[in-house]
């Protein structure tokens, strides 16, 4: 399918998301700042702001070892779906 009418939408989204990119950066330069400034301090009281820099302990399953121990299990309950995925190239 070609349609030229197009061209300037996918320009536009292409621009909008070298525009996401510039910001996570920043986001996460400043995110990055305030940390080393917190150190090893959980909480920091910035004005009206509270800011949280906790640890959080998760457990997740390990689906590469059980794969590898119990391959004709984990082959079992594997599920296959099939979705679209959106690229521009």
């Amino acid at each position: 399918m070609s349609n030229p009418n197009m061209e300037s939408k996918v320009k536009e989204l292409m621009e909008l998301r070298r525009m996401k990119e510039e910001l996570e950066a920043e986001i996460t330069a400043m995110e990055d700042e305030i940390k080393q400034t917190m150190g090893e301090e959980e909480i920091l009281l910035a004005g009206s702001y509270k800011v949280l820099w906790k640890p959080v302990t998760t457990s997740r399953f390990d689906s590469v070892r059980f794969k590898k121990e119990h391959a004709e299990l984990a082959e079992a309950y594997t599920k296959t779906t099939t979705t679209r995925r959106f690229t521009i190239n």
